[in-house]
């Protein structure tokens, strides 16, 4: 690979040993009944072999910087099973692709879906999606430009959606569908080359990752995903720009196209549904009204830009929705929980016309009900919106945060340690949590 080849102190480093070894590691995650394959590396006893007729080494050894030949990550193993801490090989990144020291890592229900088994996802695996970190290292043959651009010791933020840059949909500025984002990474774990980055340090055996599998102490990221974040700004609390953030203004940007004076609903007041908020209140919108059925999310919602805040237990939320805005419902509600209910209700609260959003993932196969007649006599538009555009967002977001427009300090609620990552999924699953918990990895 092309690793391999580019780094005569790394071949110097490894002993004939450590390389004969290594050829029994080769792995290619590029099918996507990786399953059975992956379960032969499990119940294999390590003995040496080949697969695919080509050889993959191992990165121990390989120093960034000066410093660890190996890093810890958090994985995923089976559905309802916790986090286990593993010593994986350093990741080496590839062509346009950069090695990030991780610094902050924000926790998100969709990786919490991922480990209740409510979304298929191929294991085991390291999940976390929003990230900030350090620039380490760039692959082989990358170009000038983002070499330029991400400097070794830079700042950065990801993005959760990595656009490859050049399938028909990010050709069209559409990043948000990246074909090989979904058909690798979310489909097969991997990243393009339907490879993963990410080997155990002792057995040298796959894990696959969830995005950038961001919970761990470095990980690689393709740079159409990454951008610059200002020193500015602090790596923990700048963590959620890349996924609560990122798809808030998805939604509201590109499926909602928000404007100066609408009335906009948000149902389900969590760490995306807390930042709808706060982007319509950027947007200009005239009523944001808050549903949620805790009080503690509501209260702080005001602090978000919630003019009117609705605790769905206590009162009828689409009949209070129509109260406050006169009887015609706003001009876009947006569901930020993944739930049937709140589906029904975010189509049944928009007015003749208006946009009802649906970004809150669900169990695998779950399904809103809609009445077919009063959608197509009253124009209702339903519109999903699974996050933004790594390279138009992200950078206007970092400007939004860094201007004060967007508050992160009063999104993010909670900073818990890397050891405490797991402890901080099961507040999260409890409803604990309120509005973002961010791990510091650093």
């Amino acid at each position: 690979m092309a690793f391999h080849r580019s780094s005569v102190l790394l071949r110097k480093a490894i002993s004939r040993r450590t390389a004969a070894l290594s050829s029994s590691y080769n792995y290619s995650l590029r099918d996507s009944s990786n399953c059975s394959d992956l379960g032969r590396w499990y119940s294999s006893s390590g003995s040496e072999s080949k697969e695919g007729g080509t050889t993959t080494m191992p990165a121990a050894g390989y120093h960034v910087g000066g410093g660890p030949s190996y890093m810890r990550g958090a994985v995923f193993w089976e559905k309802n099973k916790p986090l286990t801490f593993e010593d994986f090989q350093m990741p080496r990144p590839k062509a346009n692709e950069v090695l990030i020291k991780t610094k902050a890592c924000g926790v998100c229900h969709s990786d919490l879906h991922v480990m209740k088994g409510e979304l298929p996802f191929a294991s085991p695996c390291v999940v976390g999606h929003e990230i900030t970190g350090e620039v380490v290292e760039h692959g082989p043959h990358t170009d000038s430009k983002t070499i330029e651009r991400f400097a070794v010791g830079s700042q950065v933020v990801g993005a959760f959606i990595m656009p490859c840059g050049s399938c028909f949909y990010c050709s069209k500025g559409q990043d948000d569908l990246c074909e090989p984002f979904f058909a690798y990474n979310r489909a097969k774990g991997t990243l393009y080359d339907g490879e993963t980055r990410l080997f155990l340090r002792n057995s040298g055996k796959p894990v696959y990752m969830y995005s950038m599998g961001g919970l761990a102490e470095y990980c690689v990221v393709p740079a159409n995903g990454l951008t610059i974040l200002p020193k500015s700004l602090p790596y923990t609390e700048s963590a959620i720009l890349g996924c609560a953030v990122f798809t808030a203004y998805g939604a509201m940007a590109h499926a909602a196209e928000v404007r100066p004076g609408d009335a906009v609903a948000v149902i389900g007041i969590g760490g995306v549904g807390s930042s709808c908020l706060q982007i319509a209140r950027a947007f200009g919108a005239s009523e944001i009204i808050a549903v949620d059925v805790q009080d503690e999310k509501l209260q702080k919602a005001k602090i978000f830009g919630a003019t009117h805040a609705i605790n769905a237990l206590k009162e009828d939320a689409v009949a209070k929705i129509r109260e406050i805005t006169g009887g015609r419902g706003v001009d876009v509600a947006v569901e930020a929980l993944g739930r049937p209910q709140t589906f029904s209700q975010c189509v049944q609260s928009v007015r003749d016309g208006g946009k009802a959003v649906m970004i809150g993932l669900t169990l695998s196969g779950a399904k809103g009900e809609i009445d077919i007649n009063h959608l197509v006599r009253r124009q209702i538009k339903v519109i999903g919106s699974y996050g933004g555009r790594a390279r138009q967002d992200l950078p206007k977001l970092v400007k939004l945060a860094e201007r004060g427009i967007f508050n992160l300090e009063a999104a993010v609620s909670r900073k818990v340690k890397f050891e405490e990552v797991g402890q901080a999924y099961k507040d999260l699953d409890d409803g604990n949590i309120v509005g973002r918990a961010v791990v510091e990895i650093m």
